[in-house]
């Protein structure tokens, strides 16, 4: 018999300043039998050291090669134990006892309940995502027009208590672990997002459900994990996240292709003139900036047929390459 109940995967970017109050607030409030797999993702050798000596009871999964959130969690999920796996950014705390409280809900609900959200709060406590809504083409388009928000889906969000929604969060869910392996963990191909809401999309297909505890809450200190390498990755990831959702959301189809590439350049271009007016107001080196060069590397290399993994390789190396010379 498995006495493992959940099984917490985490993926870290070399930052123990996430890493540590997220161990923390696991150790401190889950009393469910549990182990941690921590993927050390491009970690130093001086913070794996000191990592593996302040966490003893942490399994730590080196991961030295470019990889996305989904092939690193999937590093970590294929030597799962649990009954179920906690799926949690690095850069969230616990003030409660979440884990403890998702498990005790599933004994609630119908066997073809599969996955578990919290209530995420930014760290100043206001409300981050609590449920989401079903997501296609149309309503991604509305998103980035900023025409509607998942706010705007009454249905599937901000209910008391349990409730139904339709897809999850990444930043923290509780699944069941023959389930997810069933459907073949994060899809791969998908290298920051949307994999989470494919997740979400491939459980309904195929007639599981996921539901969402309003009551139990998790703080997400979002942006949190890439902090460490800023001008790295987030030049890096927005044009690899775009790409992900036009394949995500275009599925081939040559009419909605071209109708989301158009809109989305069109976007990208107001976007990166908005951040440009912001970034001249201030001539040291600043988010608007970084937005900026990200958003030129989105316009350079996210409308073609690039991987977004490749895409990311690209646009980091050559940031390396350049930090070198300089």
């Amino acid at each position: 018999m498995n006495s493992i109940q959940v099984s917490i995967v985490i993926v870290c970017m070399n930052n123990l300043k996430n890493l540590y109050p997220c161990l923390d607030s696991i150790r401190k409030y889950t009393t469910v039998s549990y182990e941690t797999l921590v993927v050390a993702y491009l970690f130093s050798k001086e913070n794996l050291e000191k990592a593996k000596h302040d966490f003893p009871w942490v399994t730590f999964i080196e991961s030295n090669e470019i990889r996305g959130f989904s092939e690193n969690n999937n590093l970590a999920l294929r030597q799962a134990k649990g009954k179920y796996c906690f799926v949690v950014n690095d850069d969230t705390e616990m003030k409660m006892p979440v884990i403890d409280m998702l498990v005790k809900d599933f004994g609630k609900l119908a066997n073809n309940v599969a996955c578990l959200s919290p209530k995420t709060l930014y760290g100043d406590g206001r409300l981050q995502i609590c449920g989401r809504p079903p997501k296609s083409w149309k309503t991604y388009l509305l998103s980035i027009m900023r025409l509607k928000r998942e706010s705007d889906y009454k249905k599937w969000i901000n209910k008391p208590g349990l409730f139904k929604s339709y897809t999850i969060h990444g930043a923290a869910f509780l699944i069941k672990r023959d389930v997810f392996e069933k459907i073949g963990w994060f899809d791969e191909y998908y290298f920051f997002c949307p994999e989470d809401i494919k997740v979400g999309m491939v459980l309904n297909e195929v007639g599981y459900e996921c539901w969402v505890d309003s009551d139990v809450s998790i703080y997400h200190y979002e942006g949190g994990s890439s902090r460490a390498g800023l001008n790295l990755t987030q030049l890096a990831t927005e044009p690899a996240a775009t790409r992900g959702c036009i394949h995500f959301y275009g599925h081939d189809k040559i009419f909605r292709l071209i109708i989301i590439k158009s809109i989305s350049i069109l976007m990208v271009c107001i976007t990166m003139m908005y951040n440009w007016l912001l970034g001249q107001l201030n001539p040291k080196p600043n988010h608007y900036q970084i937005k900026v060069k990200s958003l030129v590397n989105t316009l350079k290399y996210s409308y073609g047929n690039r991987s977004p993994k490749e895409i990311f390789s690209t646009i980091y190396f050559n940031q390396v390459k350049v930090l070198k010379n300089k």
